[in-house]
């Protein structure tokens, strides 16, 4: 039993780092004061992230809860599917009415979805990826940053550095705007099949909740951070090399998105999330993710975090299907990844 002393010494002392650092990535998604701080400095941030607030908290969640509230309640005063003052031998008689009210309201709240709330989650979607991008750079410039030049503490931190890939520096010119869209859409691929990944994991007899929380909180925290690295134009690798390392961090971080949606309608939650998603991009645009971590893992020199694979399963099935298609497009997908 002694022998095994130093391996629990270990396991612990790694669970204590991960929960730590997994605090501070909730710590850091939860600062979110530097909205306001963001939105003071910059009109057309705040600007931006007001239009969000309109269509999808005013418009979207407003509409759901006037259906849910006004338009279904009324439905069921006018189309009822009994009387109360109705007695056994009349409901019985009018049990094709009633059922015939039930189909008819049914039918009128389908065609509210069909020609109302589908048409705008759609418009919601597209309107708010647009928005998302311009608020992180308007918050980007906020906070005093022209250019990848200004965000390069990576280098300021020698345990950082330390336990990273040398990532070869991206061309300059059309080669490298060339490598810029080659990553942008692998990076596309990449999540949607990692969404996929997400939405079986949540069938998992027993585990699958948890599991689907997790994995969730990596992709929104994945998506957060994105548009920063995007603005200090991280490779792909790089950042995929960087989110693996510090999974604990960033498991953290996507935690207050998930919980914000995770116990909703998926309606209801993506009204939420579309609220709240822009402010958690400002925040991961202030954060500074790496000197975050190395403060912290300084506190436990030895004993270093293992790279956790978020992303294997989604890129090696994408990497199956790609080799579905002609080798060249194959061949050049895979040199997007590594450049």
């Amino acid at each position: 039993m002694e022998h095994m002393k130093p391996l629990i010494e270990a396991l612990r002392t790694k669970l204590k780092q991960a929960l730590i650092l997994w605090a501070e990535g909730f710590r850091e998604a939860c600062c979110l004061h530097r909205v306001i701080v963001l939105c003071l400095r910059s009109k057309k941030l705040m600007i931006r992230t007001g239009q969000c607030f309109l269509l999808n908290g005013f418009i979207f969640l407003g509409s759901l809860f006037v259906l849910n509230s006004v338009v279904i309640p009324t439905l069921q005063w006018i189309l009822p599917d009994h009387y109360s003052q109705t007695n056994c031998e009349a409901m019985s008689e009018f049990h094709g009415v009633f059922k015939f009210y039930s189909f008819l309201r049914g039918f009128l709240i389908q065609l509210f979805y069909v020609f109302w709330f589908y048409p705008l989650y759609v418009f919601s979607f597209i309107l708010s990826n647009l928005w998302y991008n311009d608020i992180a750079t308007h918050g980007f410039a906020a906070m005093g940053r022209s250019g990848p030049s200004t965000v390069e503490s990576s280098k300021q931190n020698d345990t950082l550095t330390s336990d990273s890939k040398v990532h070869a520096a991206r061309p300059a010119g059309l080669g490298g705007i060339m490598i810029g869209i080659g990553e942008q859409v692998y990076s596309l691929l990449l999540l949607t099949f990692f969404f996929f990944e997400v939405y079986a994991a949540g069938f998992i007899p027993y585990v699958g909740k948890a599991l689907n929380f997790v994995l969730l909180s990596w992709m929104y925290a994945y998506y957060c951070f994105e548009y920063k690295w995007n603005l200090t134009e991280w490779g792909l690798e790089k950042r995929l090399d960087f989110f693996e390392t510090n999974w604990a961090f960033f498991a953290g971080f996507g935690s207050p998105c998930v919980l914000a949606i995770f116990f909703f309608s998926p309606l209801m939650g993506y009204g939420f999330m579309a609220v709240l998603f822009p402010l958690f991009v400002l925040t991961a645009t202030g954060t500074e993710a790496e000197q975050v971590i190395s403060t912290q893992r300084r506190r436990f020199t030895g004993a270093q975090l293992g790279k956790v694979p978020v992303f294997y399963a989604a890129d090696t099935l994408l990497i199956r299907v790609l080799s579905l298609f002609p080798s060249e497009s194959q061949e050049r997908a895979q040199d997007n990844k590594t450049l």
